[in-house]
């Protein structure tokens, strides 16, 4: 039916939206008194204000001929141009209602006094017209000519009304009235569409462009993008020492609040920002936030057309491929097990096995892949429902027979304090209710080891963990997976501290740059803590970060290539930034490494993809033809299962 609609008015556009062929005068001209279509005795009169859709501006007269051109309201309301007016807000997905509107209306009714038009503000059709353009961009629809604002409009100067005035107006009033704590940030708590979302993340970017921007990290198997927002003070790319963290929302497509809430979050991050609030501004000019709203946009069009009372369990759980994306990534934790107990095997930066992309895996679990590996994220939230829980890695049992069985990894400390951090500035998820969602965790204080909760693999958090330096909790956010939408400002309150705090955290531990001789920043050096079996590696930049607890901890940096240098740190309790440590290496001869002769393999952190099979093979799009995706071959399960990379001559047969 929109498509129809879209199509009739594009046809109105070519047909109507035009200048009347009988007419030798531009009404634009006529305005301005450089010529005239009037018959003669005729002249402009005021009359009262009486077309449907404008009855409700500030004013009560208006006049014909308008600036278009109409002799009078019949002839306005029969135009193309009244229309529009009257089926923009569906078109636009209520996005810029009422303003275009308003606008439109103070086009086709300009206000009359004295017996004279008062042409509308031009500064007020500039600013709505950059304000709206995401929204006329996601519809491919051009901005309607009729508003054009160089034409049709008046400067201050001329003497203009604004339309918008009596809106903005009531907004401040309604503004100041409910909002006493937040008097200038406002916030629609309302269910967002995929388009809404999108235009709305563009438009916060737009409005923060100092601070904030858009970009899209792949599509989802129905071609939707994966649409991430950035907040730093140098958006777009990487500073020196300044941590990265991501917040991710809805890997299951019916779990819909965390979804809600990351797009809540970056318009508060910027109002915030905008109106000097000086914690938040402190957050954005010391971090630099990614927030991955939907990444599972497909799953969300299908739990969204049920709505929220019929909606089901498990209803857009999956992706389009029906796949679960929490279990649809390599089980890097198996491997960790297997090798756990040798003394040089290295489990941070665990590879890809070669094995794992001869199964099915979605686009949207390679899309994050490809991000998570690309960027020096430091830590990160998953947002969930179902329960009402904080769960940290591992997420798969260290006896795969145990469904529930505490399985820590080397940061179990620091994991635990991270979701700490989250439960306890939450509203209700840490108390002692036991009559509450998540009761059940009441003991535990809201937190819970994944594992010990319920084990699976394949996880995105053991995956974050094994494979790069970010650490990720999961954040299970209540028991209805899909709540009304009265519920949804009460969520963001019991919420919007906790992720505030989840925020700053990252602020905590260590942080340095790793140099040789020569002052080079050193990539890829490692950074060891005594006790702890995992370290982190260096940036592109040479900089790294490393989250601890307070205490006092022994450093050791390293690089192949390089020294090993050492260094004793004390991390006091009100210690509220990372502390600063650097390292200086120098060059020495490259001895041979004992791992490549105990662990001889062709899987490095390097390989992703390396025979290209998802391009080959991936699921055709649903709006596409496409080949099917070629079956596993008979020996795929063994190497996967066994985290053994099949060798090169099998894989070249495939």
């Amino acid at each position: 039916m929109r498509l129809g609609l879209s199509v009739l008015l594009l046809s109105l556009t070519r047909s109507c939206w035009c200048v009347p062929q009988q007419q030798t005068c531009h009404p634009g001209d006529e305005f301005l008194g450089r010529c005239s279509n009037s018959v003669a005795g005729d002249k402009p009169t005021c009359t009262e204000l009486n077309l449907g859709y404008c009855n409700d501006m500030e004013y009560s007269s208006t006049i014909f001929p308008n600036i278009l051109g109409h002799q009078s309201r019949l002839d306005a309301e029969s135009g193309a141009e009244y229309l529009l007016l009257s089926v923009i807000h569906g078109l636009l997905n209520g996005e810029c209602s009422p303003e275009i509107r308003l606008l439109g209306c103070s086009v086709l009714a300009s206000p009359c006094k004295d017996g004279k038009m008062i042409k509308p503000c031009r500064s007020t059709c500039d600013a709505l017209r950059k304000d709206c353009a995401h929204a006329f961009e996601s519809i491919d629809m051009a901005w309607p000519y009729f508003l054009d604002c160089d034409r049709f409009f008046a400067s201050d100067q001329e003497g203009c009304v604004d339309p918008l005035a009596g809106l903005k107006a009531r907004q401040e009033l309604e503004m100041s009235s409910h909002f006493h704590d937040e008097p200038s940030t406002i916030i629609q708590f309302t269910y967002t569409s995929n388009t809404q979302m999108y235009s709305l993340l563009k438009r916060t970017a737009a409005k923060c462009s100092q601070i904030s921007h858009v970009y899209s990290i792949g599509r989802s198997t129905e071609g939707r993008d994966l649409l991430v927002i950035e907040f730093s003070k140098n958006p777009g790319q990487h500073e020196l020492l300044e941590p990265e963290i991501k917040l991710v929302a809805n890997m299951h497509g019916n779990e819909v609040l965390g979804r809600q809430l990351l797009v809540y979050m970056a318009q508060y991050l910027c109002s915030e920002y905008l109106l000097g609030n000086q914690r938040i501004q402190t957050i954005i000019n010391t971090t630099r936030i990614h927030i991955l709203a939907s990444m599972n946009p497909d799953g969300y069009e299908l739990a969204a057309s049920e709505g929220h009372l019929l909606n089901g369990w498990t209803n857009g759980r999956t992706n389009a491929q029906n796949l679960d994306l929490n279990r649809n990534f390599p089980d890097l934790t198996s491997i960790f097990y297997r090798n756990r107990r040798s003394r040089h095997y290295r489990i941070d930066h665990i590879p890809i096995p070669d094995a794992y992309w001869f199964g099915k895996v979605a686009p949207e679990t390679y899309a994050v892949m490809k991000w998570i590996r690309s960027l020096p994220f430091v830590q990160s939230a998953s947002l969930h429902g179902g329960d009402m829980v904080i769960s940290y890695p591992f997420d798969f049992s260290r006896h795969p027979q145990e469904e529930r069985m505490f399985s820590p990894t080397p940061d179990e400390q620091v994991l635990k304090q991270l979701a700490r951090t989250y439960a306890d500035a939450h509203e209700t998820m840490s108390n002692n209710d036991t009559e509450r969602c998540g009761a059940n965790f009441y003991r535990t204080r809201g937190i819970i080891n994944g594992a010990l909760w319920y084990s699976f693999a394949g996880g995105m958090s053991d995956f974050n963990y094994l494979h790069t330096n970010c650490l990720e909790i999961t954040v299970e956010l209540g028991c209805d997976k899909f709540p009304s939408e009265a519920e949804l400002y009460p969520e963001w309150k019991r919420n919007k501290e906790a992720l505030l705090s989840f925020m700053e955290s990252v602020h905590r531990g260590i942080k340095g740059v790793v140099t040789d001789l020569d002052g080079n920043r050193i990539k890829g050096a490692t950074i060891s803590v005594r006790g702890i079996k995992k370290d982190v590696t260096t940036a592109e930049d040479g900089d790294y970060w490393r989250l601890l607890n307070p205490g006092t901890h022994i450093l050791t940096a390293t690089a192949k290539g390089y020294s090993r240098v050492s260094k004793r740190v004390y991390l006091p309790h009100n210690l509220n930034k990372a502390g600063r440590v650097d390292f200086l290496l120098e060059k020495v001869p490259i001895e041979p490494d004992i791992d490549d002769h105990l662990f001889p393999t062709v899987d490095t952190w390097e390989r992703f993809d390396p025979y290209n099979q998802f391009e080959r093979f991936r699921e055709p799009d649903a709006r596409e033809g496409g080949i099917e995706r070629q079956e596993k071959p008979w020996w795929w399960n063994y190497f996967s299962q066994s985290g053994i990379s099949p060798p090169n001559w099998l894989l070249r047969s495939v």
